[in-house]
């Protein structure tokens, strides 16, 4: 067994794998490790410092055992640029490829398991397009005050903005279906107004010197109005009917009490000063749930209002293993290397058992009795087909990832399309009914059709239904 000092000391040789394996550790830093940090900040050149990786180095409920490897772990480039990241099980999660010509520029990313989205420039530095394999690709064109968005399905966004540095603020989208929003802002380049595709405009206004919000009036002209503090915490909110829920706090400034719009009252306790979690819980009616918690604010204990107790164990990675609850009745998890749940057993001691691809994503569930449910994904990770029993039901997407084809365990198949804001127009149901939806420029459904029924749907001022006509 070696010491937590030896074995950081041994995370810090260079390894004879590629930098560019997925699959295989990579150097964690150059020869020359400093030993100290800077003591100033300054413009230039670096001194090469970069985080390797994080250990735990003591744990109170396990004294006497120290993890054989880092919790995270951090490879860079030979221009310090961050290159990949390693979870606790010494699976790559994340990898980065950078310009050559130019420093810190990312031309790829990819997360475990999923396809590298990479991206090109122009000459100025900025993004002219972003490649998606399995998914959608972007192009991006600047003017002036614009930015011209058009994916691979060639729907096209335009984003206007105004300002100048940090206080440049998009001020108008005109979006794929052509409709126009719009955005105001103060000088400080907080929001103080939006504009809607419909032309409704929705005011916020702003606490001068503080900046918080103190009401929202709606178009209708109703308005809702926001009530603060000295140390500038919510107090009260006072709706359009005249309605308030308010909130007030104890000396260390935590929520105590609070009274909804309909006079409820919950009240909340700590079993310190200075515990920032509440110890116990009591509703309208006075009766209180009790709440205790571990060294780590994680859920101990909670005792209801029958005074029935449910306890909770965790890992050292703070992972949940047991729940034991009253009469003996417990369940119990357990995890791989990585994090994940890959068993569950019950209080009868049945067990039920869970497999993961590379990408993490959950492929197969073992159940007590040996039955077996499968899943297959496709490389952006959506389920393309659920199998149990023998019997499969799979999906299709189109490249904006919305699902078009379901074909159900018969070989029946429901369609569907859509409009380009991403909004269901037609589904083709399994027994070949077809239903339609039509909206209006804000998203509400005006209109649906099922089999020749023609359905219309009506709004108030504030897009609350009101009536429906068949």
């Amino acid at each position: 067994m070696t010491t937590q000092a030896q074995r950081a000391e041994e995370a810090r040789k260079p390894h004879t794998a590629s930098l560019s394996s997925p699959d295989s550790p990579r150097p964690l830093s150059a020869p020359s490790f400093p030993d100290t940090l800077p003591a100033g900040t300054e413009y230039g050149a670096d001194n090469g410092i970069r985080l390797e990786a994080v250990w735990l180095t003591h744990d109170p409920a396990y004294p006497d055992e120290q993890p054989t490897a880092p919790l995270a772990r951090y490879t860079y480039t030979a221009g310090g640029e961050l290159r990949a990241v390693y979870d606790r099980s010494g699976t790559q999660v994340r990898g980065f490829t950078y310009d050559a010509e130019h420093a810190g520029r990312m031309v790829a990313h990819h997360y475990a398991g999923r396809p590298e989205s990479r991206y090109r420039y122009d000459d100025t530095g900025r993004v002219t397009e972003q490649v998606n394999p399995e998914g959608l690709d972007y192009r991006f064109e600047y003017g002036e005050s614009r930015v011209i968005i058009t994916d691979s399905l060639n729907r096209r966004e335009v984003l206007y903005t105004e300002g100048e540095g940090g206080l440049k603020r998009v001020v108008k989208k005109e979006h794929a279906d052509g409709s126009i929003t719009r955005s105001e802002y103060d000088e400080a380049g907080r929001l103080k107004a939006q504009t809607d595709a419909a032309g409704r405009r929705t005011e916020y206004r702003l606490h001068m010197a503080s900046g918080k919000l103190t009401s929202v009036v709606l178009p209708d002209g109703r308005t809702v109005r926001y009530g603060y503090n000295n140390q500038l915490q919510l107090t009260s909110v006072t709706y359009p009917d005249g309605l308030r829920s308010s909130r007030k706090y104890d000396r260390q400034g935590r929520l105590a009490e609070e009274t909804s719009r309909n006079g409820n009252i919950t009240r909340w306790f700590y079993d310190s000063s200075r515990s920032g979690l509440p110890c116990a819980v009591e509703d309208g009616t006075g009766v209180r749930r009790r709440i205790t918690r571990n060294r780590y604010g994680q859920l101990q204990a909670f005792t209801d209002c029958s005074g029935y107790t449910t306890r909770y164990e965790y890992d050292r990675y703070g992972q949940q293993i047991a729940v034991h609850r009253e009469e003996g009745i417990s369940t119990y998890s357990s995890y791989n290397p990585r994090g994940q749940l890959v068993s569950q057993r019950d209080a009868q001691g049945r067990e039920t058992r869970y497999e993961y691809s590379a990408a993490g994503d959950l492929t197969a569930t073992v159940s007590p009795d040996g039955k077996r449910s499968t899943i297959a994904y496709d490389k952006r990770g959506r389920p393309v087909s659920v199998t149990e029993g023998g019997l499969t039901r799979s999906m299709g997407y189109d490249a904006a990832g919305r699902i078009t084809v379901l074909t159900n365990e018969n070989g029946s198949q429901s369609t569907f399309r859509y409009d380009p804001v991403d909004r269901l127009t037609e589904q083709r149901g399994f027994d070949g009914r077809t239903q339609r939806y039509h909206y209006d420029l804000t998203g509400k459904l005006t209109q649906s059709e099922d089999e020749g029924l023609i359905t219309l749907w009506h709004y108030d001022a504030s897009d609350r239904i009101t009536h429906r006509t068949v």
